[in-house]
């Protein structure tokens, strides 16, 4: 009989991002119309938004990808991204109308100009997009479970942004050609790009004029997130609260079924009394499947509980275990506590029932069993350590027939007619098989319960003589009780012992940290033994091992593409500061929100760095065109008429700026706000996105002009350096 339904679970978690997904909508498109203030214009970059959603799920039913809550989270989380080249490409357009006075009845001058204002981006756009794009690699490099998680995520973003990339260059400029006309409205007349120019004009000419400084504090800004980061815990993944507990107890191992069953009954009727309780229901030993090698001594019970706004006031999840706890502390019992999806994940990864697993590896299994208690002690004194349970290799209970040669030689009886005795006997014995349809059935004999059920009554069990007389198996062997193992494991080669623990209170990566120091100290292993980390702390070691090699060869890439395109190391290396300074935001985000690092946060920088890169290559783009313009203007330009062309870029860059952070802010704020199931693992990947989106608005609109300015201004010295000894 079924008890147990995901259903549920699964439809919270993608209402959740259904329901964010809207909201980012409705957003995203206050957001243009607070900027543009042109309702055709709105459209322009609004109708794209939807049709790369619709592409992206085209592209995921062909993948054979499912929606589900990693899946969409990767549409949500690329929302603002996928709105930017239209953005740009709309803007561009609407300047350029504006500026030249073109008459929107016109259609034929409209549509010239839009075009030759797509050309001008249209490389631009592509060439960012595609950075964005080659960021995301390292997601995909991830293996085990982060990857099975983050694959989804990847694919779906990758397809939406791709989409949005061919739209920008095809669909919205057609849109511009039909959708531009009526009055338009200089930026200045905008009473909010109004404001920001009165404030952005002063803030830029003092950071061109305080150049150092500016950099300075940049720098220092950047120096102090490092400094908080070396603070910052570290798991591999935020929990996601599937709405209901497993409690998994553990017993003695000579623990009979009938005795497990007894306590499992008591255990669920503690549960079931705790009204936040709906039902439990309790499974002692092993299911009938090869994946679950739980001994009879571990049960698992499945507490499902009723939905948060059902329970006492003022009671957390974390108050409401910790009270069960409480109540189901029984002699001889060690609780653990863990959720059911999670349980069966770590265990069909790592084979640790926990959320952290100290392994020990040696060749004796009493050996391993002493230090498998001491090591257990040791951490149990570590803050953090939670249902700590060293697993007991012995304690089973065994009945030990040992052949005394003498006595049997004595009778006359060889040995091998005793150990057939024994054998079959106690054992069993296959007599025949049976035929019921297409299935067989062995048939077995063996000794009644009453003659096998104690080591008296296997004592009298007669062994036949070649004299004819039954010779009780008493007076050819020795019978007796002993301790044997419960179960052996072993791992490479070498038995294992295990202690199992969870964590709670603090983050994993600082508890193992402080446990190993501790174990090292207080709990010497003597040679051919050792230790190790498994469970959550075994999966964050590999994806960070991974992404150790993968994130660096991509921004090497990255970097090789810029210098492709500007032909300067200078002008890549500028273009990249803005990954450096992106990071920044993202980890003062983390800090003040008191988030962990774990692999979610590290794909949401992966997001952040690709469009980083790509807003700061538009930016320069601006500032190159300016400084165009300025040349052939006034032929040769000076310190100053150079900060003025660097000024007129920076202006011009300032409203298509703004409006792609307000509209990766406004894609991510429903998310922050959102309290609902998934909302635990999204909240991570999506804060370091808004927090380096805020600093990268900073360092795009304040600190790369500087930057620029000053790679400008080498250039023109080198110039007239030149021209001087020519001359």
């Amino acid at each position: 009989m079924a008890f147990y339904d995901r259903t549920q679970l699964i439809q919270r978690a993608t209402h959740t991002l259904k329901r964010a997904l809207i909201e980012e909508l409705i957003l995203v498109t206050l957001a243009h119309i607070l900027f543009l203030a042109h309702f055709r214009s709105i459209l322009i970059v609004t109708i794209p938004l939807p049709l790369a959603v619709l592409l992206a799920f085209l592209f995921m039913n062909y993948a054979g990808i499912s929606s589900n809550l990693m899946s969409l989270s990767g549409i949500a989380i690329a929302i603002g991204v996928l709105v930017d080249a239209g953005i740009v490409v709309t803007e561009n357009a609407f300047r350029f109308i504006e500026q030249r006075k073109i008459d929107p009845t016109n259609r034929r001058l409209v549509w010239q100009t839009v075009l030759e204002s797509t050309r001008l981006v249209g490389r631009p756009i592509f060439f960012s997009m595609a950075i964005i794009i080659l960021a995301f690699v390292p997601v995909f490099a991830l293996t085990g479970e982060e990857g099975k998680l983050f694959h989804p995520l990847a694919f779906t973003k990758t397809f939406a942004v791709a989409g949005a990339t061919v739209i920008a260059v095809t669909l919205v400029p057609v849109l511009c050609t039909l959708l531009l006309r009526g009055r338009f409205h200089a930026e200045q007349a905008n009473p909010v790009m109004r404001a920001f120019h009165f404030i952005y004009r002063p803030v830029l000419s003092f950071a061109l004029n305080h150049r150092v400084l500016t950099v300075s504090f940049a720098a220092l800004l950047f120096a102090g997130a490092i400094f908080l980061a070396t603070g910052i815990g570290k798991e591999f993944m935020p929990p996601l609260n599937e709405g209901d507990l497993m409690y998994m107890p553990v017993t003695d191992p000579a623990i009979s079924i009938d005795q497990a069953r007894v306590i499992m009954s008591r255990e669920d009727e503690i549960l079931k009394n705790f009204p936040e309780v709906e039902w439990a229901v309790g499974k002692a030993g092993r299911a009938d499947t090869s994946t679950d090698p739980a001994p009879v001594n571990m049960n698992e019970t499945i507490v499902h509980l009723k939905p948060t706004e059902q329970w006492r006031a003022g009671l957390t999840r974390e108050s409401l275990i910790a009270e069960m706890d409480e109540k189901l502390r029984l002699p001889g019992v060690t609780n653990i506590w863990t959720q059911p999806i999670k349980n069966r994940i770590d265990m069909l990864s790592t084979g640790i029932r926990s959320q952290v697993g100290i392994k020990i590896f040696g060749n004796d299994l009493k050996t391993l069993e002493a230090l498998s208690r001491r090591v257990a002690d040791v951490v149990r004194a570590v803050p953090g350590a939670k249902d700590v349970y060293p697993e007991q290799i012995s304690g089973a209970p065994f009945i030990d027939i040992r052949v005394n040669r003498t006595a049997a030689a004595r009778y006359g009886i060889d040995t091998r007619t005793i150990e057939d005795a024994i054998e079959k006997g106690i054992g069993e014995t296959n007599l025949s098989v049976t035929i019921e349809g297409r299935r067989r059935f062995p048939v077995r004999v063996r000794y009644g319960a009453e003659f096998r059920g104690s080591p008296e009554a296997l004592a009298q069990i007669p062994i036949g003589s070649p004299t004819g007389a039954p010779v009780p198996l008493a007076q050819l062997a020795d019978i007796s009780e002993v301790q044997g193992p419960t179960m052996i494991s072993s791992e490479n080669g070498l038995l294992r012992g295990t202690v199992l623990l969870n964590v709670r209170g603090r983050d994993v990566g600082s508890f193992v940290d402080e446990a190993k120091n501790a174990i090292a100290q207080q709990a010497q292993l003597p040679a051919g033994y050792y230790v190790e980390w498994s469970g959550e702390y075994e999966n964050q070691q590999r994806a960070r091992s991974r992404l150790l090699i993968v994130v660096p060869i991509v921004l090497v890439i990255i970097f090789a593409l810029l210098y492709i395109t500007y032909h300067s190391a200078l002008e890549a290396a500028h273009v990249l500061l803005a990954v450096p300074f992106a990071l920044t935001g993202g980890v003062y985000l983390l800090w003040l929100l008191n988030y962990n690092f774990s692999v979610a946060v590290w794909v949401g920088f992966i997001a952040l760095f690709g469009t980083a890169v790509q807003t700061a290559v538009v930016m320069v783009i601006y500032l190159n065109e300016a400084v165009e313009r300025k040349r052939d203007k006034l032929g040769d330009l000076d310190r100053a008429s150079l900060i003025e062309a660097v000024t007129e870029g920076a202006l011009l860059r300032l409203r298509p700026k703004l409006m792609t952070v307000s509209t990766v802010v406004a894609s991510l704020l429903p998310i922050m706000w959102s309290t609902s199931a998934g909302a635990e693992v999204m909240k991570p990947l999506a804060t370091p996105v808004l927090g380096g989106m805020l600093s990268s608005l900073l360092h795009v609109l304040i600190v790369t002009p500087v930057i620029f300015f000053w790679l400008r201004e080498r250039e023109m010295k080198k110039e007239r350096a030149n021209a001087a000894v020519e001359d």
